[in-house]
């Protein structure tokens, strides 16, 4: 009787990929366009995102990514309930406002983005974005220089079946078809 040999591990010094050739080959991954926005103690604040993804259907379960320290890493490690509106095709000027470094406060984003509060979060749905979901934040995960944010759906709406999303693909906004 052969006993089979541990497959062999990685080499320790084996080379990594660069961020660079990282991002070159992930750009080539379509990739839906998300707001991801929270009520802090009153104030609106929202990302772009397309980092957004499905994790369980039961129970719902979503995830999001967010870079580390950043202002809204900062706001949902305060904040446990927060909200994604998934944009339309139309709503690429949005999606390009809210992704802006060094843009404008989100108050004044806000105040020229319509949407309602989600009676359930309390964050910013977008009018017009073809779904909605309100969250409560599951668990907080370290990843590299991102936390990943893993939220229970308390709500999940869609407002326009028949609208045409927005996808991020080789680092620019886009149509399907």
């Amino acid at each position: 009787m052969s006993q089979a040999s541990p497959s062999p591990s990685p080499h320790p010094t084996a080379p990594l990929a660069t961020p660079d050739e990282f991002r070159a080959a992930l750009s080539q991954l379509a990739a839906g366009v998300a707001l991801v926005t929270v009520d802090d103690d009153g104030e609106a604040a929202g990302m772009t995102a397309t980092s957004f993804l499905s994790v369980s259907l039961e129970p719902p379960l979503v995830l999001i990514s967010v870079r580390e320290d950043s202002r809204m890493d900062e706001l949902l490690s305060r904040s446990d309930h927060w909200a994604v509106s998934l944009l339309g095709e139309d709503q690429r000027a949005l999606a390009a406002r809210f992704a802006m470094k060094g843009r404008l406060s989100d108050r004044l984003l806000f105040a020229d983005t319509p949407h309602t509060a989600g009676p359930l979060s309390g964050a910013p749905l977008v009018t017009g974005a073809l779904a909605t979901v309100e969250c409560r934040t599951e668990q907080r995960i370290p990843a590299g220089d991102h936390t990943l944010v893993l939220g229970r759906v308390l709500q999940a709406l869609v407002p326009d079946p028949d609208g045409r999303p927005l996808v991020y693909f080789r680092g620019n906004y886009r149509r399907i078809g």
